[in-house]
């Protein structure tokens, strides 16, 4: 068996797969935890594999929402200090391998096919393989750049999303500022994340002056406002939701063609996450690909970069599975 887990600030994932050599990786189960209802990952690794009829494990990967250097990682959202060689004697597997949450989502998208992909953007076409990138807003910004070596990809991890945000107009750069006020430094995340999404809606609330609806404050209140914002916002039941996700978008669409442009992602871009498959219609209606493409001089070259959103949540699931193979 294999086990390959997807560690998020929200909620964490593990899978069992047989590795049978001659069909390939075949699921077995599948578990989904709030990642706060434990005091660790080994704890929660534990209750997955008991509940599971404690199985022979002969390696097991993790992504986690963090850099992961030498084998070990602070997780991002969590208060969680991890470790290959600790959580390989504490789960009683010989080969355990750390990815950050974005190299795993990468290598995730390049085992996945078509049917798992929608596009925002066809491109040109290219004859091979080349360089991809993946961004990926959720709990938090994840940005990774899909290297070809003219043999294989290799999937390059980053720490993208905590580089500094870049206000592209006026209004940009009031919330830049407002956010400086409340956080010191204003990163992508600060603003291309779920948190990101209501750090826009208060700010547009603020500066707009529009009082709150009360039946909008007790949804809010009452869920994950992110959720509620995008929802309101994609009904266009409130302005200053609709406005705050299509600045968003813009924002998405923006830092999208900038790691495009960093990486020369030739081959293509991945916006991945949980966050995109929910404003899919907000994506497809044009802005995205608008601030995307809206790089002066390399305006063309923009133009002829495939994008595509990635449909399946698994992929990071997926991509630790199939990195777990190789150990």
């Amino acid at each position: 068996m294999i086990l390959a887990g997807d560690i998020g600030g929200t909620k964490t994932v593990f899978a069992l797969f047989d590795d049978g050599a001659d069909r390939g990786l075949m699921p077995v189960r599948e578990e989904t935890f709030a990642s706060k209802s434990a005091a660790s990952l080994e704890a929660l690794a534990t209750r997955f594999l008991e509940t599971s009829g404690r199985p022979s494990v002969r390696a097991a990967c993790f992504g986690v929402a963090g850099p992961v250097v030498d084998g070990r990682s602070s997780t991002t959202n969590l208060p969680w200090e991890l470790d290959e060689a600790g959580l390989a004697a504490s789960l009683g597997v010989p080969r355990v391998r750390l990815l950050n949450d974005l190299e795993a989502a990468g290598y995730g998208v390049l085992v996945l096919d078509g049917s798992a992909l929608d596009p925002l953007q066809a491109g040109a076409p290219r004859r091979g393989p080349a360089t991809m990138a993946l961004i990926a807003a959720g709990t938090g910004l994840g940005e990774a750049i899909l290297a070809w070596d003219g043999t294989r990809h290799h999937v390059l991890a980053s720490e993208g999303g905590h580089a500094d945000f870049a206000p592209r107009t006026e209004l940009e750069a009031t919330l830049w500022e407002a956010l400086r006020q409340e956080f010191g430094h204003v990163s992508y995340e600060r603003v291309l994340s779920g948190p990101g999404l209501a750090n826009i809606y208060r700010f547009l609330r603020a500066f707009r002056k529009l009082d709150e609806p009360p039946a909008l404050r007790a949804r809010l209140a009452a869920g994950d406002p992110s959720a509620t914002i995008s929802e309101v916002g994609l009904a266009g039941e409130d302005p200053v939701c609709a406005e705050a996700l299509t600045l968003f978008v813009s924002i998405y669409g923006a830092e999208a063609g900038n790691l495009a442009l960093k990486a020369l992602a030739v081959g293509g871009v991945f916006v991945g996450g949980g966050i995109a498959p929910k404003i899919l219609p907000k994506l497809k209606a044009g802005l995205f690909i608008e601030a995307f493409r809206h790089k002066g001089r390399f305006a063309d070259f923009m133009d002829a970069l495939p994008v595509h959103v990635v449909l399946e949540p698994r992929a990071p699931l997926l991509g630790a599975a199939d990195r777990a193979r190789t150990l």
